[in-house]
């Protein structure tokens, strides 16, 4: 049986896939364990009733499991793990972790207006830090196989590459050849194809929070 998946709708384009990592990482976890799923796109600026009537808060990703709505993608991923555990995506623990400040240190370039203020050196320094994991342990996070960590990385990874690319012509330095390989990897995956918002929703997604 299709599980019934909410997640959000383009900015200003409420009948095309919208731009939430989380929303894409539930949904890449749902393509790579080939598991059946009726997607519902939510306009984060009109949300339907029904919507808020069965997700009070009104937050997206959410799946229904057993009748029961569940929100936030750390929990809808372990539960999807746990229901169907093939093909396993399940992360080794001490590869968890890699990875998880690039989001913050990435937000907080984009938004900021002082070339001098570190937060550009602050990325590098994650992303380093990435290079030398993958360098080791590659090409994956937890080496052949793609598991949760890297579907959780995939999408924020992209929308560092759209958003940096498009508000501060910035790209991953070249040096950092593990990383660009492994973004490559991650992108070219049939189920990242899928489940991708448009670079443009990306940009509209970020711009508010740019301008800000």
């Amino acid at each position: 049986m299709a599980l019934e998946v909410c997640v959000k709708a383009a900015v200003g384009a409420p009948t095309v896939l919208g731009d939430c990592p989380f929303s894409q990482r539930a949904l890449l976890t749902l393509e790579e364990k080939k598991v059946s799923y009726n997607l519902h796109l939510i306009d984060l600026s009109n949300k339907p009733q029904w919507f808020l009537d069965v997700n009070p808060e009104g937050k997206v990703p959410v799946v229904q499991f057993d009748g029961k709505w569940v929100s936030d993608s750390d929990v809808i991923v372990g539960i999807l793990e746990q229901k169907y555990p093939e093909p396993s995506l399940v992360t080794p623990s001490e590869f968890a972790s890699v990875g998880s400040k690039i989001f913050g240190s990435f937000v907080s370039f984009l938004k900021s207006k002082d070339a001098n203020d570190g937060t550009e050196q602050a990325l590098v320094a994650e992303l380093n830090a990435l290079e030398e994991h993958l360098k080791a342990h590659g090409p994956y996070v937890a080496g052949a196989k793609v598991t949760a960590v890297d579907l959780s990385l995939a999408p924020k990874l992209y929308h560092l590459v759209v958003a940096l690319g498009h508000f501060k012509n910035w790209t991953i330095p070249e040096s950092l050849t593990h990383v660009n390989n492994y973004t490559k990897l991650l992108f070219s995956r049939e189920s990242f194809e899928k489940t991708k918002a448009a670079k443009e929703y990306v940009i509209a997604g970020w711009a508010p929070k740019v301008n800000a």
